[in-house]
């Protein structure tokens, strides 16, 4: 070993030995925090109206749902009709894998609903936290088209493609969540996550046929179910600032995201889903 090499080495041992001084633990004071509530209200024809009620948490608190049991909740239909939404919450939903939503509060009928009705939601707690919303239900888009195409790998490699056909309106700020699930419908295929997932709107091809399609991921015998949801531009933002915050989440290089909300007084979505749906078994 030369004279360089050694002096290099017993300045390196010099510079480590240093580096415990330069630790400093700096105790940083976090603003304080006033917890809102947070609604998830999904309105479905001919389904019993439910929602969930939570309350939101700092950064850096925990990540369990808080779920207040204070809240009281009321649903006006569009001919004025208040009916209640008792608090009756399935917590089994947070903890198992069928698929079925977390809902905290749910009705007792199911409900009737047409296009153009207006529906208003109205959530108090004791705290004297308030929030209120309107939406309404938008004309559902039939599913002109169901297709598939095969690739031409051999054996378990040939998978299908799906695409989805429908005619977007001529009106502007028309979005839709297509959903495609596998499996039997008749034997809860509809009750599992999906295949597919995904949001678009109409700001590139309004008032024109639409095809929306998947990766090669279907085999041949697959039953497939494709669910077209007509929504407005308030849920479409709603899902992609949901999906900008989850992928924020942790990512120090990430743009945070807050959560867009269509509701007044609190955080959260107040929606009607208007779907129709196909079902084509892959041959």
């Amino acid at each position: 070993m030369t004279y360089f090499t050694k002096a290099v080495s017993l300045l390196l041992l010099i510079a480590l030995a240093g580096c415990g001084s330069l630790q400093n633990d700096i105790d940083v004071p976090l603003p304080s925090y006033s917890s809102e509530l947070v609604v998830e209200c999904y309105l479905e024809p001919g389904k019993v109206p439910s929602l969930a009620v939570t309350t939101s948490v700092p950064y850096l608190g925990t990540v369990l749902p808080q779920i207040p049991n204070d809240v009281t909740v009321t649903l006006t239909m569009p001919n004025g009709t208040v009916v209640p939404l008792p608090f009756a919450p399935n917590y089994r939903a947070l903890i198992d894998t069928t698929g079925e939503k977390f809902y905290s509060h749910i009705g007792r009928d199911p409900l009737v609903a047409r296009p153009g009705d207006v529906f208003k939601l109205d959530v108090s707690d004791s705290k004297g936290r308030h929030i209120t919303g309107t939406t309404t239900m938008l004309a559902p888009i039939a599913i002109d088209s169901l297709e598939y195409k095969f690739n031409d790998k051999p054996g378990s490699e040939r998978k299908a493609y799906v695409l989805i056909g429908f005619r977007d309106p001529a009106t502007l700020d028309n979005c839709y969540r297509y959903q495609i699930h596998k499996g039997d419908p008749a034997k809860g295929a509809l009750r599992r996550s999906p295949e597919v997932d995904n949001s678009v709107q109409d700001r590139l091809f309004n008032g024109e046929p639409i095809l929306l399609g998947t990766s090669f991921r279907f085999s041949a015998g697959d039953t497939i179910t494709a669910t077209l949801y007509h929504t407005d531009i308030a849920f479409f933002r709603f899902r992609q600032s949901v999906r900008d915050a989850r992928s924020a989440n942790g990512n120090p290089f990430g743009q945070p995201s807050a959560i867009y909300s269509n509701v007044q007084g609190g955080i959260g979505i107040f929606s009607v889903l208007s779907s129709t749906q196909a079902t084509k078994v892959l041959r």
